[in-house]
């Protein structure tokens, strides 16, 4: 399929009017576009760049997984796959194809601790239901994954799990919200419009500041009561041009990109190191490798975001602390036999990181005036979590859920937890 002949057209002239503006054009901003125009609203997605889907979306891996450690989560994943699993239907698109690939996530430990981890969160997440994650000993692993070292002492593994094309995704929100009337379901009046290359430097507020009037862009002024804050790392500072402070720590995050390199075996699944979690999958007939360094700051949101090769070679080199090759060692045959010479490149994006490592998804309520919501905050799980958690957002616009009874309510009391780095 053609996507670009299928993208939305962007609109030349802003409308006076919307029923929710939605900023912010990523996967998240998509998403929620999609979901608005099927509840029936008149949507307008607000993008700074002259395209969507061009800064963080497409520097994930595209990938989801149910092996989370808290139920909140795995609810919204579980969610999302079986929109993704069913997305021609759900939307309406017939024959549009997301490329999605249930190859598995596989966790390798290294040490009798992290596979003790392992073993707890495992029995934590049975008793929330999801029973499907296999906790494998260090021989039965290597044999069903015939790659891995024989200093992996165990690993746990969910054949469910996998990963999409993110373009293909976000571009399938888009043209769905722009054309709303094959939504199965969905109620009538609705339907999405794209500024973009359009930058919102305001919000207009009521005489008395408490509620949300109006959108102010570069290009003018849209009268709204609702808009939703879909800006990933950049939330907080949209957010605060409302007068509404919200904690989001924009944290680098880079993956390295290497097609055609046949030592990567096709049919492997997502394989993470416990202890570092270093990780990689198939792609582009070879491998998408990642890392996020714990030593790596927080900092300002940026657009576009650097990338460093020194970062790339701590992946590569089997004498790195993090190396791919401690877990699967033919990455250091592909080292050794002259890492330089094969083609790789490097993507670059941002974690919108919040404190607990759980998305914002709502209205501000006691934060900033009423009428602002706010979708994001994922802390890397955009891709996976996006889905359920534009669909609550739209329903928490709409009256069709109860904010004071959302777990992920924007004025939660937020405590610093430590979680998965993926």
């Amino acid at each position: 399929m053609d996507l670009a002949a299928r993208q939305p057209l962007p609109i030349a002239t802003l409308p006076a009017s919307a029923d929710v503006v939605v900023i912010g054009g990523g996967v998240v901003g998509c998403a929620t576009a999609f979901f608005a125009a099927r509840a029936g609203l008149r949507v307008l997605v607000v993008e700074r760049r002259p395209a969507l889907a061009t800064l963080t979306t497409p520097a994930s891996t595209g990938a989801f997984r149910l092996q989370f450690d808290n139920p909140d989560e795995i609810a919204l994943v579980r969610e999302g796959v079986d929109l993704f699993d069913h997305f021609a239907e759900r939307t309406g698109l017939a024959g549009w194809d997301l490329a999605i690939r249930h190859g598995g996530y596989l966790f390798a430990s290294l040490t009798d601790a992290t596979l003790d981890r392992s073993r707890r969160l495992v029995e934590r997440q049975r008793a929330w239901g999801l029973t499907d994650v296999e906790l494998l000993d260090g021989d039965e692993a290597r044999r069903r994954f015939a790659y891995l070292s024989p200093d992996v002492r165990g690993a746990r593994y969910r054949a469910g799990d996998g990963w999409l094309d993110v373009k293909a995704l976000a571009m399938g929100y888009a043209t769905a919200a722009a054309s709303p009337a094959g939504i199965p379901d969905a109620t009538p009046g609705g339907g999405a419009a794209f500024a973009l290359g359009t930058s919102v430097t305001g919000f207009r507020l009521s005489t008395d500041g408490s509620r949300l009037a109006g959108v102010v862009t570069d290009r003018g002024e849209v009268a709204t009561p609702a808009a939703v804050i879909a800006t990933g790392p950049f939330t907080a500072v949209v957010a605060a041009l409302a007068g509404a402070s919200l904690v989001v720590r924009p944290t680098r995050r880079q993956k390295l990109v290497i097609p055609e390199l046949a030592a990567v075996p096709s049919d492997a699944p997502m394989t993470i190191e416990e202890e570092t979690a270093a990780h990689w999958r198939p792609a582009l007939g070879g491998a998408l490798a990642l890392f996020t360094d714990p030593t790596e700051p927080a900092g300002e949101p940026l657009d576009p975001v650097p990338a460093s090769h020194a970062w790339s070679f701590g992946l590569l080199d089997p004498a790195s602390d993090h190396a791919l090759a401690r877990v699967a060692p033919f990455w250091g045959a592909v080292w050794n036999g002259g890492a330089p010479s094969f083609h790789w490149y490097l993507q670059a994006g941002q974690y919108e990181v919040t404190p607990d490592r759980r998305p914002y998804l709502g209205p501000v309520l006691g934060l900033g005036p009423e009428g602002l919501h706010v979708n994001g905050g994922y802390s890397g799980h955009g891709i996976m979590a996006g889905a359920a958690g534009s669909r609550l957002v739209v329903d928490l616009l709409v009256g069709r859920a109860e904010p004071t009874r959302n777990p992920l309510r924007v004025d939660r009391p937020m405590h610093d937890r430590e979680h998965d780095i993926l």
